[in-house]
């Protein structure tokens, strides 16, 4: 049995997941703005003081890797780190993308279809990637500008439903009966408990002192149109 602590913080949301092998204990999260500083830690005590465990009880801790928010992914792998070091326990990441993809197919709603996972980065600009039935990635990740045009190549042959947070404007450009939209399914602590358990059986730790987020920051710099050089 493999006592895991999650923490999601790539988002808005600030999520916080105990898990018992592949089981749900307890969750705490708010999507409240600019909160995961204050929160991740209150969160983490809340769990702990509610369902009688103390942190000398967990087997590893699972932080989201990314991508996503610079400071919400620094603010979640420095609070797992530090809770590692302490513990002396082993450290786990899992990709922000995977967990979503990996929940939509959990649903059980979308099963003739491929899966893109879209994090809202800013514009019409999305952090994505797709995956198919068995979790295996098909388009990497990578930063988008979303057009009528993006994904076409796979929506030729396949089905795909886009979710997380950047699938909802994606869905005001895009006209394709090979898409749907499920704008429910966003980033949360619950959605890691399956992968980082399977990770933890393989022992595919990370090296708590060197370990750093997944930022993905490779957008094209435009350059202002008032600059003359």
């Amino acid at each position: 049995m493999a006592l895991i602590l999650n923490i999601e913080t790539s988002e808005t949301i600030c999520s916080v997941a105990l898990a018992k092998d592949n089981e749900l204990i307890a969750i705490k999260e708010s999507n409240e703005e600019r909160s995961h500083a204050r929160l991740v830690t209150i969160f983490i005590e809340d769990i702990f003081k509610e369902f009688n465990y103390s942190l000398k009880d967990l087997d590893a801790i699972s932080v989201t890797k990314g991508p996503g928010s610079y400071t919400g992914l620094r603010i979640g792998v420095s609070t797992a780190k530090g809770l590692c070091y302490g513990l002396s326990i082993p450290l786990i990441s899992v990709g922000t993308l995977e967990a979503l993809a990996n929940a939509t197919i959990n649903t059980g709603e979308y099963n003739n279809y491929k899966y893109c996972s879209m994090i809202d980065a800013r514009r019409m600009e999305v952090y994505s990637a797709i995956y198919n039935s068995d979790l295996n990635i098909i388009k990497d990740v990578s930063a988008d500008i979303l057009t009528e045009n993006s994904y076409s190549s796979f929506l030729k042959s396949d089905k795909i439903v886009f979710v997380g947070s950047g699938s909802a404007k994606f869905s005001e450009i895009l006209n394709n009966k090979n898409a749907i939209f499920d704008t429910n399914i966003v980033a949360s602590a619950k959605n890691m408990i399956e992968i980082s358990y399977q990770k933890f059986k393989s022992q595919k730790f990370e090296d708590v002192a060197y370990f750093e987020p997944y930022y993905l920051k490779n957008f094209i710099a435009i350059k202002p149109k008032n600059k003359i050089f």
